[in-house]
Parts: C-alpha cells; structure tokens; sequence
C-alpha cells in the first residue's frame, strides 16, 4: 500500500499567513482559500473589504490549481484553444490559483481573488513561498 502526503491544517495556516503578508503590504482586500488534493476546502480566509464573491472564486481557483495538478493560469490559456474545459464543474479556469507541491507531488493548492488575475497569483506565490 501507498502512503501519501497531505496538507495539515497548520500547513495551510502557514500559507495564508504568509499569502496575507503580502496583501496587506500592497493594500489588497483578497479572499486566500486553501484546498486539499481533492480540492476540499481546508482554511479561508477574506480580509476586510473583500468582495463578497472573492470566497467562491478562490475556492475555485485553489480547486482547480489542485485537481489540474498545475496553476490555474495554465487551465485558462488551455480553454482558449478548447472551450469545453472552461465547463470542468467546480474549478475557475482563471490566473490566481497554484498546486501545492510536497516531494513532487501535489498536496493541494492555494487560490486568491479580489485584485486583478496577476496580482492574485503575485498573493497565492507568496504564500507558497512562505508556507
């Protein structure tokens, strides 16, 4: 039988720890959603002045980052030359989401909304880096 590797909870308190420190130097109200593998949500959280919709959006970014087993920015340019992955249920194919990658395998992924697609990846980057 195989073991696997998985997020703890502090693992993913970590990364929006440090995904947070990073918005809140450049003043940005982001949403910062960690999912396991199976893109189960594990921590969120919405800083003040956060879109209401920033929750789901992240969510799904992180999802997707986690199931597709690459950035979500990735599952965006793909759908352009097939727009039928753009209707995967329960994933946002749009630039903000990361895998979570521990001993070269994914462990989950981390999605950040509210900013502009490139200044949420910029948020989800530095939470990987700092978690």
């Amino acid at each position: 039988m195989r073991t696997k590797h998985c997020l703890s909870l502090d693992d993913a308190t970590r990364v929006i720890s440090a995904a947070k420190a990073e918005a809140t130097k450049n003043k940005w109200a982001v949403t910062i959603a960690v999912v396991d593998d199976s893109g189960i949500l594990l921590a969120l959280e919405r800083l003040d002045t956060a879109t209401a919709q920033s929750p789901d959006i992240a969510i799904l970014k992180a999802r997707a980052a986690a199931l597709g087993r690459m950035p979500s920015k990735a599952l965006e340019d793909m759908v352009k030359d097939r727009p039928a992955l753009g209707t995967f249920p329960n994933r946002a194919p749009v630039q903000g989401g990361l895998p979570i990658f521990y001993q070269g395998e994914c462990v989950g992924g981390v999605g950040v909304s509210g900013v502009k697609s490139h200044e949420d990846e910029q948020v989800a980057q530095a939470g990987l880096a700092g978690g």
